[in-house]
Parts: structure tokens; C-alpha cells; sequence
């Protein structure tokens, strides 16, 4: 005769199942809630390795993936979701389109507008035997560019997103596209003599936002974690952390200079980031 101990076995986590539960979600329009808890991610690195299996899934109707982003920036953002540190989420090819660009507010179950900093590498950032600073990723970065990101909150309910934070990081940071504007090089703005600090040129990049031509915020690259260099260091540890690579040619997004906007069909964006050109976004 067997005797019960008493004791119940784990759940083992399935990240591919937690992908498919996403994947259903945004093909019917569902609001964005916790996952089923037979599902349920338990730790960042399970939300992770479920981020990982959605990507991946989306890759065949997205295409492959082509770049990076960082979510909940700021310690508020973060704990307003239960977590300690940002997120980081990746971008798909068929979803980067340049300025100027037209989106359909139908398309989305609730559309979000965020206006950023980003960076094309000019090389990968391979882990090493130290963590990536803002110093050393400098000499990884080959241009600078505006972008404007597009996220899908579903609906979201902001006020419950306490417990949240680990389906947002399996949700790919709700990412659906980015909208980018012209080049310049970093040498260009940032010369190779100019030491980094909180009131370099990249620091105090100035970026503005209107919105069917009137002024709605404005914000400096300062606000980026510290440093837009800053942000990329993260970024670059994070990858690495989870066992992938920032690599050469990547597009990364760095963080929104101004709060997030809820568009409205027929709503036109403009975003001015330093001497670059505009880049403009019109909502259908």
C-alpha cells in the first residue's frame, strides 16, 4: 500500500503556453488582465522566457526581430505594476516604418503614443566580464534618431496593474510598432572629446510634442534613466542577462520624453527632437 505524504508537486511553468494565451488574447480584442493562474508566470525570469515564446510566435506574422525597447523607466512606473526594475521588450520588422507614417485607431484595442530617443549600434554588446556602462556602450552607438513608439494597453485598468507587472513583461511591454525619423550621427551631437555627464549635448537633447498643433510636453535626454547611455547600458545588460545580444544594426528605443498620449481618430502628431527633422504621425 502506498502512503500520501501530504505533499503537492510543483507546477512546472510552460513559457510557450503563456505565449499562446497572449497571442488568443490580442486576436480577440480581450482586455488586458492577469493570465489564468494554471498559466501564470511566477518570477521575471519565467515572464521572460514567456515574452521570449510570444516574440517568437509574432515573428510569423511581424517578421523577424530587429530591435529593442525599455518599458516603466521610472521607479514609478515600476511599482505601479509591482516590479523593481524596467522592462524590456522587442521590436519586429514589418512594424517599423519611417515618418511620416498613418495608423488606424481601430487596429488597436487602445492605442498609446509614446515619443523617444533612439539609437542604431554599430556593433554588438556582447556580455563580458563586466556590465555594460554608459561609457562603454558609447563607442557601440552609430546614429541617433526621434522615434515614436506604438503600444496597445488593451484596455488596461491603470489603478489595478499592481500585480500586473509580470503578464506586461510576457505582453512584449505591449509593443506594436515605431515610427522613425532621420539619422545623425553620435559623433555628431556627442563628440569623442566631450566627457558624459547630466548637461552634455545628449543629456540635454530637447525633444517637443504637439498634437494637431498645439504644444503638449516636452522633455530632455537627461530624463532617460539619467542618460540616454544610461538607458542603452541597461538595456544591453538586460539582454544579456536573459542570454541574447544587442547586435549591430539594432534599432533601440530608449524611453519617452513626454507622457504617454491616448490618441483620438483624426489626431495628428508632431514630435521635434533638438535639430532634427520632425517626424509626424496621423491617427485614422
Amino acid at each position: 500500500m502506498h502512503t500520501s505524504l501530504g505533499r503537492t508537486r510543483a507546477r512546472a511553468f510552460d513559457p510557450e503556453a503563456l505565449a499562446r494565451w497572449f497571442v488568443q488574447a490580442h486576436a480577440r480584442g480581450e482586455t488586458f488582465k492577469r493570465a489564468p493562474q494554471a498559466l501564470r508566470a511566477r518570477t521575471p525570469e519565467e515572464a521572460t522566457a514567456a515574452q521570449q515564446a510570444f516574440v517568437r510566435l509574432k515573428s510569423e506574422q511581424c517578421g523577424p526581430t530587429v530591435g529593442w525597447k525599455i518599458a516603466l523607466s521610472t521607479p514609478v512606473m515600476q511599482k505601479m505594476v509591482g516590479l523593481a526594475q524596467p522592462v524590456a521588450g522587442r521590436l519586429h520588422q514589418k512594424q517599423v516604418v519611417a515618418s511620416p507614417a498613418q495608423t488606424q485607431l481601430l487596429a488597436y484595442t487602445r492605442l498609446i503614443v509614446e515619443f523617444e530617443i533612439a539609437v542604431v549600434l554599430s556593433r554588438d554588446l556582447e556580455r563580458g566580464p563586466h556590465a555594460h556602462t554608459a561609457a562603454s556602450v558609447r563607442s557601440a552607438v552609430g546614429w541617433i534618431a526621434p522615434a515614436i513608439e506604438l503600444a496597445d494597453d488593451r484596455l488596461a485598468n491603470y489603478p489595478d496593474m499592481h500585480d500586473k507587472g509580470l503578464e506586461l513583461t510576457a505582453d512584449n511591454a505591449w509593443n506594436e510598432g515605431v515610427i522613425r525619423g532621420e539619422q545623425k550621427t553620435l559623433v555628431s551631437l556627442l563628440p569623442k572629446a566631450c566627457p558624459l555627464g547630466a548637461d552634455d549635448p545628449l543629456a540635454c537633447l530637447a525633444g517637443q510634442v504637439s498634437r494637431n498643433g498645439e504644444p503638449i510636453g516636452h522633455g530632455r535626454g537627461r530624463e532617460l534613466m539619467g542618460h540616454p547611455l544610461e538607458a542603452l547600458a541597461w538595456l544591453a545588460n538586460a539582454a544579456n542577462q536573459r542570454g541574447e545580444v544587442l547586435e549591430k544594426g539594432e534599432l533601440c528605443i530608449l524611453g519617452s520624453l513626454v507622457s504617454s498620449q491616448f490618441p483620438k481618430a483624426g489626431d495628428r502628431f508632431e514630435y521635434q527632437l533638438g535639430g532634427f527633422a520632425p517626424i509626424a504621425l496621423l491617427i485614422d
